[in-house]
């Protein structure tokens, strides 16, 4: 059996979050182990998010983000507040830089708690998202689901934020769209060579839209922060918002600012729920009702 791990089960928006210590090991949570963590519904989770030592100087640490079906992922939003909000709350510091899959990024706690995290530089041509086709105009691309002389859906703008997203535009409320029978086919559509995050977005202003997402190696899901920042850079892209914008998600709001230096900045919160210890090997856990509230450690 492999050394227990400590861990919170967190939540940002709803954006279900396993914040997991793998601080001082050389070992790494097992795709078994997430699988088995993410069936138990006291356990159950969008992403893991692995807290490691750090890989590169000048970085306080390198996170591994797990998907619920054990595979990785480039980029949690979400997940990377709560494991800010955990650290902050175990170190006392509010600012933090990371290493992750998609890139080195940055993130600090605010005053009245929430936190706004630096997702980096959308990329936007083809081959870098990537698309298994050409197209030289990513704001929109010819792609669509239903009869091909009436489609339920068509021309999704795609992005990747270090995951791909496809973000379909509807005029209609977005929930009136049957996104868990259609949203694992997109995301494993051959144009999507590693598979892709899938969006219905309606935008209700100049700086607001609404989203629903079907998230890689997760599903249907109530937050996803890379989702919403790919959403408010193609808003912006094709002109319907400005550069400012809240995201609404299912779980509730999310504040994204594309800069002017093209890095995209997302602000939320984050909830702490419980802390436990698990084994990385087979996912075994324990409940910890001494752990300090909102701490990982």
């Amino acid at each position: 059996m492999s050394e227990q791990r400590a861990f919170a089960k967190m939540n940002g928006l709803g954006n279900e979050i396993i914040v997991a210590d793998m601080r001082g090991q050389c070992d790494r949570i097992a795709p078994a182990a997430a699988i088995a963590l993410a069936r138990d519904p006291a356990t159950k989770f969008d992403q893991i998010m692995a807290i490691h030592d750090p890989k590169t100087s000048g970085t306080d640490y390198y996170i591994e983000i797990i998907n619920c079906d054990g595979t990785q992922a480039q980029a949690c939003g979400n997940g990377m507040r709560c494991v800010v909000q955990a650290l902050a709350a175990e170190t006392g510091r509010d600012n933090f830089t990371f290493e992750t899959l998609a890139g080195i990024l940055t993130a600090e706690q605010h005053a009245g708690g929430l936190i706004s995290v630096d997702m980096g530089k959308p990329h936007l041509k083809w081959q870098e998202i990537p698309l298994a086709e050409e197209f030289n105009d990513t704001r929109r691309i010819e792609l669509q689901v239903g009869p091909i002389d009436a489609p339920v859906l068509h021309s999704p703008s795609v992005a990747s934020m270090g995951n791909p997203h496809a973000i379909f535009w509807v005029d209609q409320d977005v929930w009136t769209y049957e996104l868990e029978k259609f949203g694992s086919l997109l995301e494993n559509h051959p144009i999507f060579p590693e598979r892709a995050n899938i969006s219905i977005a309606q935008i209700t202003a100049s700086d607001a839209l609404t989203l629903r997402t079907w998230e890689r190696g997760a599903g249907l899901t109530r937050a996803c922060g890379s989702a919403a920042c790919a959403a408010a850079v193609s808003a912006a892209r094709l002109g319907t918002t400005g550069r400012n914008v809240t995201v609404t998600v299912p779980g509730g709001p999310l504040e994204v600012e594309w800069r002017n230096d093209d890095h995209v900045v997302m602000t939320g919160p984050a909830e702490w729920e419980f802390a436990g210890s698990f084994d990385p090997a087979t996912g075994a856990w324990t409940r910890d009702t001494a752990a300090a509230k909102r701490g990982v450690a």
